[in-house]
């Protein structure tokens, strides 16, 4: 977990802010928030497809499931 947090948050996003040749710490801080969401939503939706589903159960449905037994935990 914490690999992805630092790759995720930090190496990615300075890597694409040298490559991307970009300038303001605004345009840094954007990357870094856009690349750490998209790998917790990523992580989440993997996580939830990984599991053997139900013959009545679409991927939204299991998405909606599991996000209904985190809230109640």
């Amino acid at each position: 977990m914490m690999v992805g947090v630092i790759v995720m948050a930090v190496g990615v996003p300075v890597t694409l802010f040298l490559l991307l040749r970009l300038h303001t710490l605004s345009q840094l801080f954007t990357l870094a928030v856009v690349t750490f969401i998209s790998w917790g939503v990523a992580d989440l939706l993997a996580s939830i497809l990984e599991r053997p589903r139900l013959k009545d159960r679409s991927p939204g449905g299991a998405l909606r499931e599991d996000l209904e037994r985190r809230s109640k935990e």
